[in-house]
């Protein structure tokens, strides 16, 4: 994939009209069933720049010859690279959501319950579905259900997103 890929340009904006009472589900910035999804082919410079960026080089993603007398045979992606992909599809349903006039801004309060069932191998595509699963309008967060599927449909990892609404200042 170009580096200067822009995923923004590649999201289709839905527009959403919005009451500015946003007290109740049906008027509130995302609602349940609200959902994205992105998707990428792990490349080897992925694992590289990943590991430069962060310090995490453990073998398990930068030493092949180690990883083959292991039981997964290869070199597999950080789960925290992972977890940014979930972080890709919450900023989508965000930004569809709409910032301009908006009485209230939307931030990431962390996700629950992550797990990484299977590994993510280079050379893999994976598809990150993420879906409002439900509203708490006077906590004014959404919890999302997050899944990272791979190209042969297994499921990799799951986790839950927890996005607040807060006020502007």
């Amino acid at each position: 994939m170009p580096t200067s890929w822009n995923w923004r340009a590649s999201v289709l904006k839905q527009p959403m009209q919005r009451l500015p009472d946003v007290d109740t589900a049906a008027n509130f910035y995302v609602r349940v069933g609200d959902s994205a999804s992105f998707s990428r082919t792990i490349a080897e410079s992925d694992i590289y720049l990943y590991a430069g960026l962060t310090g995490d080089f453990s073998p398990n993603h930068m030493n092949e010859a180690e990883m083959r007398k292991s039981a997964y045979g290869r070199r597999m992606a950080h789960g925290a690279m992972l977890i940014g992909f979930m972080s890709t599809t919450s900023t989508m349903v965000a930004e569809r959501a709409g910032r301009d006039g908006t009485p209230e801004t939307p931030v990431s309060l962390g996700y629950d319950r992550i797990r990484f069932i299977a590994p993510v191998f280079i050379g893999d595509t994976i598809t990150v579905q993420y879906k409002v699963a439900e509203i708490d309008l006077e906590k004014r967060r959404a919890v999302s259900d997050v899944t990272i599927v791979n190209d042969d449909g297994k499921t990799v990892a799951v986790g839950q997103h927890i996005l607040k609404w807060v006020p502007r200042g």
